[in-house]
């Protein structure tokens, strides 16, 4: 399509929807903003890009069948036409000349409101007003013909800082206030006097009757929850908030670091949560079938919490929209674990996810797991996450990516074994599955070791996702199969217990090791849960856990099974997915959410391994000089290329990012504990 030929359509759509519209539950598209994006800058083939922002209004009908697994639709206002309606916010990137682009659109689910996708492909600063040049990175999508889309999904993101934000409805009875109990788990790293309800800047449902309100305390998810004193704590902390004071909570002494907090208190008028999964669905539909942006395949992309939102969409059918069309042929799930979420259920707080300290009480990580049929030995209970997926014939393409770290705190190998962690899980025909070995959750280092033990692992594995996401679009066309799935298995002996893990792993002179990773509780929220997504015991009782595997160590710590990038098949220290809590900031034997560590190998000498009581060979003894490291570098990433598992252009990168790590390792001081050398410039 021309410029002028968009900008008639655009001017129309803001106006009404044409007919061929009329089968999408998107009604109205408001234009806030339209202008060239980064100045009108050509990014390679492509050429240049134009930013649309604004708002898409929906319209549902609670009786399509497409829309009945919302929970509490049927009690939700309607319009004169009997539909239920809302509006979200979107920001959509696209080629100026429609036909100089790949004819892909690729969506991110936004993660807590924020766009994700520039910082993650692109290597561009993290912002969610993506304007100038430098807000594209290398340019890497771009230059690739995507065209990109955000919307917004989940209705308690915080306003503020350009996050998407969605206006839900609120369930009523009859016109009646809903009321229920609501959990408020606060861990704090920091002593603090005063905590917000919910975490990751997000709203929390306020308090409504502080004085049924309870607060309890213990130290880890297992142990008996100790009632607070009354007298030593209120609901608010500065009445100037307004209605947000009821979102936090005062203690008096403060908060201890590392503690499990606990409030039960009575909310009303519940958001309509499962409707932001119906935004995700309609936005893509709309942009996908019902506009003229030349869109031959659509592809979806979540980070954590927003790949949990992805698998929640295929477990609930999410993904059709109400003409029966599959809304995306392909996705990709990063570092989601094995988790789904409270993503539609009555009072869903949807940034809540358990991990090995925390949260243990959301529905985050329930059964089924698998992309296959599954039973769970305890309950009975069968199932597989793309059962409704299968039954209405359309399963995406789909791949499952993720780092060492969701094997300990995200119960990633519920992906591809059984609920016991005994055997090895067959994977669907059209999935896979990529473990990247040594990586940790995200893509951050600090200069000092924060609230953990080790340095925290510098590890980028964006390179390996990069090819990733290329080879997911070709298999999404059908233009060739991708690699063959690549992480752990049992029968190889590269997946077992945390036990196991200790007995093998070697002994690093200083190191301390974790007991154990993160196993999802059964949980039993009352009767009204598996038929109606109501919560009637708050907190719910926890059953017998799942059993999770972790990835097996090598002689030098890492992890076995796994896809190694050319720093981690050439290593400078121990890449760890697990970095242990340091004592001083509480609960000092758990290990941290996200976050991994590094052990560097000593490196002078040519010390035999067993020198200093380390068992690792020095630097000199594995490399003997800079070059010869840097050759090996170079191997190990080629063979990635050949494997089809990194793209030729990252070569060079990653090279020269590896010699960039090896003079900040040659140089830093062995005597010191900063964390500096592994930040890089």
């Amino acid at each position: 399509m021309s410029v002028s030929g968009i900008c008639r359509f655009l001017m129309i759509a803001a106006v009404v929807l044409g007919a061929a519209s009329a089968r999408a539950e998107v009604v109205g598209l408001e234009i806030t903003e339209r202008s060239a994006f980064a100045g009108g800058a050509e990014f390679g083939a492509t050429g240049a890009y134009e930013k649309i922002t604004g708002r898409l209004r929906y319209a549902v009908d609670p009786d399509h069948s497409a829309n009945r697994a919302v929970v509490d639709l049927d009690l939700a206002p309607t319009n004169d036409d009997g539909k239920t309606e809302f509006a979200a916010e979107f920001v959509l990137l696209r080629p100026v000349d429609a036909a100089r682009g790949n004819g892909t659109l690729l969506y991110e689910v936004g993660n807590r409101g924020n766009l994700g996708m520039l910082s993650f492909f692109n290597s561009a600063p993290r912002t969610n007003r993506p304007t100038a040049l430098g807000d594209a990175g290398d340019g890497f999508l771009l230059r690739r013909g995507y065209t990109l889309l955000w919307s917004a999904w989940n209705w308690d993101v915080a306003p503020g800082a350009g996050r998407l934000q969605i206006a839900l409805p609120v369930a009523t009875d009859g016109g009646a206030p809903i009321t229920g109990r609501v959990a408020a788990e606060i861990t704090v790293n920091f002593p603090s006097p005063c905590e917000p309800v919910a975490w990751g800047n997000s709203r929390g449902y306020p308090v409504q009757d502080p004085a049924t309100a309870t607060l309890s305390v213990r130290d880890m998810q297992t142990a008996p929850r100790q009632e607070v004193p009354r007298h030593l704590w209120r609901v608010g902390c500065d009445p100037a908030m307004g209605e947000a004071d009821r979102t936090h909570l005062h203690l008096d002494g403060g908060f201890e670091p590392g503690r499990l907090y606990e409030l039960v208190y009575t909310a009303r008028d519940p958001r309509i949560v499962g409707l932001g999964l119906v935004a995700i669905r309609d936005a893509l539909s709309y942009f996908r079938f019902e506009t003229e942006y030349a869109i031959d395949t659509s592809l979806i992309f979540g980070i954590s919490q927003s790949g949990r939102v992805i698998q929640h969409m295929l477990y609930q059918g999410f993904h059709l929209d109400e003409a029966g069309r599959g809304v995306f042929d392909g996705a990709l799930i990063h570092v989601a674990g094995g988790g789904k979420g409270s993503f539609n259920h009555r009072f869903a707080q949807t940034t809540r996810h358990g991990s090995a300290h925390e949260d243990h009480q959301y529905p985050a990580d329930f059964f089924p797991f698998t992309t296959v049929p599954e039973t769970d030995p305890v309950t009975g209970a069968e199932g597989d996450v793309l059962a409704r997926a299968r039954a209405a014939g359309h399963v995406p393409k789909l791949f499952y990516t993720g780092t060492s770290t969701e094997y300990w705190t995200r119960a990633a190998s519920l992906l591809h074994t059984d609920p016991g962690g005994s055997i090895d899980a067959r994977v669907d025909r059209r999935a896979r599955i990529y473990m990247i070995a040594g990586a940790q959750h995200g893509m951050w280092s600090f200069p000092h070791r924060a609230i953990f033990e080790n340095c925290v692992n510098p590890l980028d594995h964006r390179p390996i996702v990069r090819a990733l996401l290329a080879r997911l679009d070709q298999w999404a066309r059908g233009e060739g199969a991708p690699p063959d799935s690549v992480y752990p298995r049992l029968i190889d002996n590269e997946l077992g217990s945390v036990g196991a893990w200790r007995a093998s792993f070697p002994p690093i002179p200083g190191l301390r090791l974790p007991i154990q990773n993160y196993a999802p509780p059964r949980l039993d929220f009352g009767p009204r849960w598996a038929a109606g997504g109501i919560i009637d015991r708050v907190p719910p009782d926890f059953g017998p856990p799942f059993l999770t595997r972790v990835p097996q160590p090598d002689a030098d710590g890492i992890d076995r099974g796994g896809i190694r990038l050319p720093a981690v098949a050439v290593p400078l220290g121990t890449y760890l997915g697990w970095n242990l809590r340091n004592p001083a900031y509480g609960a000092g034997d758990q290990i941290g959410r996200w976050s991994g560590s590094f052990v560097p190998f000593a490196k002078d000498d040519g010390a035999a391994p067993g020198a200093n009581g380390d068992p690792r060979p020095s630097l000199a003894a594995r490399y003997g000089s800079r070059s010869a490291y840097l050759g090996q570098v170079a191997r190990a990433a080629r063979a990635l290329v050949a494997q089809g598992l990194m793209l030729a252009e990252d070569l060079s990168s990653v090279t020269a990012r590896a010699g960039a790590f090896y003079d900040r390792l040659i140089a830093r001081d062995a005597d010191s504990e900063s964390c500096a050398y592994t930040v890089s410039d």
